[in-house]
């Protein structure tokens, strides 16, 4: 097969207007239009609403192009393109080449014979999406999200688009993948489906080959490359071949991340007179040898869910992912490496691919198997009621068929997921207008997807919604089944404590917002809108009343920050509290609960939000906190004081138990020989008591010390530091006080941070919680950050950034 691409020489115009700008490919209208400078940009202030009265337009794109000899030479010619955003129409030299109506889809149209063999002209003209699903919502009311646009649900194209409660109402349009020309002869490779057989010591490859060919005399090869670069080749059209010794894939900290080339080539004979073969076609991929399902067994608790890689039930710790740009021109692979590489720093295993974005490119999923991520992976069905008609059955089998196939190699990928909170909402009877409506939400994912994933890949474990039990509306949300989404911490108003009631089977989504830092929101702000109640402010926090919602579980925590950078900086640490003190709590339970999920990693924009991550990358304290609290080798506490108890300071006398229970995590392959070393300090950090406890810790366990009483311990002057180490190598540990941190008795600290060649040192004369460094432009990343720190000096990595210009706080300025 031959191919040449048309990235190149493509024009953009508004519809009714006369003037062509030079457009990006891939790309879209938004990104084209900045950076010709013809509109703001969509992030500033409140220039989104502007942007958004921008998409009532149709845009035609436009670019000539001169054949390659070598494309003109085949017999048959395809226009590829590989993303369309998305009510289009395709003309090649003046005529119809096909039309596209789903952003998600691969779109294919034999061009054979219509192609000059001088220039040719290729224009794409793509309907207004604001219009469209207007005119289609007048027509069949589907109701989603109230955070979107009415009509969202009529359109396969990104739900975020037209808003979310993180997002902005940003429905671009445009070009967003490779357009391209292919060349083929009599016969091309359709489908290449690798499955595995794991045998001891042996792994068997079936391979699982479809052409299209007008000849039957064709035949195919297989070379798989293994990771130390031995090669072996298969001819004569191998249905299988066998790997000896195979080198496994393991997830992040579980062994290593072992990836095998394998390369189909399709061969045909040149003529019936000559007995040669040539190369017509080759499918070339990178594949991880490994076992991969969903573990569901019953127990005492109820039903059991967890990943299991390689016969290993793998506890899963990472976040939620979103589009990286509500422009996704603007994401790249550099981009995408960079985020991931984060997620691998902060001890991630696991990535779910949330269902109202986009499916990501190819180099997410390589990236992925590279780094030892198992992807949760949602297809692009969320928080909204469809109406399944043979139209729209058939597009969405051919969305699903393009993905599944595209994606269906990755060693990372962990399961299918059919939809987001859709079970959940469509049985609470939320945005459903008719029975029919009820009826089709079976049909599409209990019949349709499984249908289509049976086909084409069924090795990879298929999950109805998320949350559910199993489908069919039988309590989706039960916490003793399947997976769950808990939102009573935040949108409940529960205090953070309340995790500690709940053991779910696996959380895939919990969250707490937080604002990002100060140079994150001076590039959507004037000096003026700094206030978190200002109307710009409000533009970007798009959770119904959520920055009063930060202030409530603020005024619950800490003193009133006096000024707006203490509030931004203390609004980080609630929200790493916060997603600590239920991931600890899951973390302790290893065995019922096998899942850590949080909303969400990153962000689309800049905003207030639930991410760990901000827009522009930067490390919000939350990210901090799950490098600890995702550590593969975990101590934590479960402390009973005020928080626990009651936290009115009017109350009744009462006895307050003061106590601390110690639990180590072990989520690796290795048993280790650990010691617990844990006080009782005075808020300047003298210790008053100090003891010492050896433990050994199975793989892949949780074990639990014995509970501690601390009737004579004083909750607002002094408090408990505990750290873990093995072989003289400390290895985690924090502090816990039994007060609230807004009544606690802290000292000045006197903190001073110093650059010292590639570290930082920190000194506290004082006990210091949380403590944050940072440089001018807030862009550090550093080993660690958000710490609690003794009376003493400590030495910190920098990984990042900077190191000009820092300065340093902890909560003793919150106030």
């Amino acid at each position: 097969m031959y191919k040449q691409n048309l990235n190149e020489n493509w024009t953009l115009q508004i519809l009714g207007e006369s003037e062509k700008i030079p457009a990006r490919v891939p790309g879209s209208v938004y990104g084209d239009l900045l950076e010709n400078k013809k509109i703001p940009d969509p992030f500033w202030r409140d220039n989104e609403d502007q942007a958004l009265e921008l998409m009532e337009n149709d845009f035609i794109y436009e670019t000539t192009f001169v054949p390659d000899t070598e494309l003109l030479e085949c017999e048959n010619i395809m226009l590829q393109c590989e993303g369309l955003d998305t009510i289009a129409e395709v003309y090649l030299n003046g005529e119809l080449a096909g039309s596209a109506d789903n952003m998600h889809r691969i779109w294919k149209f034999p061009v054979t014979g219509r192609i000059n063999a001088d220039e040719n002209h290729l224009r794409i003209h793509f309907h207004s999406p604001t219009r469209f699903i207007r005119e289609r919502f007048a027509e069949c009311v589907t109701l989603g999200s109230e955070h979107s646009l009415d009509g969202f649900p009529q359109i396969r194209k990104p739900h975020c688009m037209f808003g979310w409660d993180w997002g902005p109402r940003l429905p671009d349009a445009g070009i967003w993948k490779n357009i391209s020309l292919a060349g083929f002869g009599q016969c091309r490779l359709d489908s290449v489906y690798v499955t595995q057989q794991h045998m001891e010591d042996a792994v068997r490859l079936q391979f699982h080959v479809e052409t299209e060919a007008s000849d039957t005399d064709v035949q195919y090869s297989v070379s798989i490359t293994a990771p130390d670069g031995s090669r072996t080749t298969v001819w004569d059209s191998p249905d299988s071949v066998t790997i000896d010794n195979p080198r496994l894939w393991w997830p992040n900290g579980f062994g290593e991340q072992n990836l095998y080339e394998v390369k189909v080539v399709l061969y045909t004979r040149i003529s019936e007179a000559d007995p040669h073969y040539i190369e017509a076609d080759c499918w070339e991929k990178r594949i991880g040898l490994r076992t991969m399902t969903v573990s569901r067994e019953k127990d005492e608790y109820g039903e059991s869910f967890a990943h299991e890689v390689n016969g290993v039930r793998i506890f899963a710790m990472g976040a939620d992912y979103i589009p990286e740009d509500n422009l996704f021109g603007r994401i790249t692979r550099e981009r995408t490496r960079d985020l991931l590489l984060q997620c691998k720093r902060a001890n991630f295993n696991c990535i779910r691919v949330w269902g109202g974005g986009y499916y990501p490119h190819d180099y997410f999923y390589d990236l992925c198997d590279e780094l030892g991520f198992i992807v949760w992976q949602d297809l692009m069905f969320a928080c909204a009621v469809y109406e399944l008609t043979e139209d729209f059955d058939a597009n969405i089998r051919a969305e699903i068929k393009d993905n599944v196939r595209r994606l269906r190699h990755h060693a990372s990928l962990g399961l299918w997921c059919g939809n987001n909170e859709m079970e959940m909402f469509v049985d609470e009877g939320t945005w459903v207008n008719t029975l029919k409506q009820k009826a089709d939400y079976i049909k599409m994912y209990e019949y349709i997807i499984p249908q289509v994933l049976k086909k084409e890949d069924p090795q990879t474990y298929y999950w109805p919604a998320s949350p559910s039990s199993g489908g069919s509306f039988d309590f989706p949300n039960d916490p003793n089944r399947g997976d769950v989404h808990y939102w009573e911490v935040w949108h409940g108003d529960k205090p953070f404590s309340e995790y500690r009631k709940h053991y779910f089977r696996y959380a895939s989504e919990f969250g707490f917002q937080s604002f990002p830092c100060r140079k994150t929101i001076e590039s959507y702000t004037l000096p003026e809108d700094r206030n978190i109640f200002s109307y710009v402010m409000e533009k970007h926090q798009r959770n119904d009343a959520a920055n009063g919602k930060i202030m409530n579980y603020m005024y619950q925590t800490f003193l009133y920050p006096t000024d707006f950078d203490t509030l931004l900086y203390a609004s980080q640490l609630l929200q790493g509290e916060a997603i600590k003190y239920g991931v600890e709590h899951f973390r302790r339970n290893r065995g019922r609960c096998m899942g850590a999920v949080y909303w969400q990693l990153n962000d689309c924009w800049p905003v207030a939000s639930w991410s760990s991550i901000d827009y522009y990358g930067r490390w919000k304290a939350l990210h901090y906190y799950a490098k600890r609290f995702f550590s593969p080798l975990l101590l934590s506490c479960q402390e009973e004081g005020v928080l626990t108890q009651n936290t009115n300071v009017n109350a009744q006398p009462f006895h307050l138990d003061k106590s601390v229970t110690f639990n180590v995590s072990n989520e690796t392959m290795e048993g280790h020989k650990v010691q617990i070393i844990w006080a009782v300090r005075k808020n300047t950090g003298e210790v008053i008591r100090e003891e010492r406890e050896q433990l050994y810790v199975r793989p892949l366990s949780s074990i639990w010390t014995k509970k501690i009483e601390l009737p004579k311990l004083s909750v607002r002057q002094e408090y408990v530091s505990f750290d873990l180490y093995e072989e003289g190598r400390w290895i985690s540990g924090s502090t816990v006080i039994l007060s609230l941190p807004k009544f606690f008795h802290y000292v000045d600290p006197k903190l001073t941070v110093t650059a010292d060649g590639g570290d930082i040192l920190v000194r506290t004369e004082a006990y210091a919680k949380s403590i944050e460094i940072q440089n001018e432009n807030e862009d550090l990343i550093l080993e660690d950050n958000y710490f609690d720190m003794n009376e003493g000096v400590r030495r910190i990595r920098v990984l990042q950034g900077d190191v000009k210009k820092l300065h340093v706080r902890s909560v003793y300025d919150i106030r």
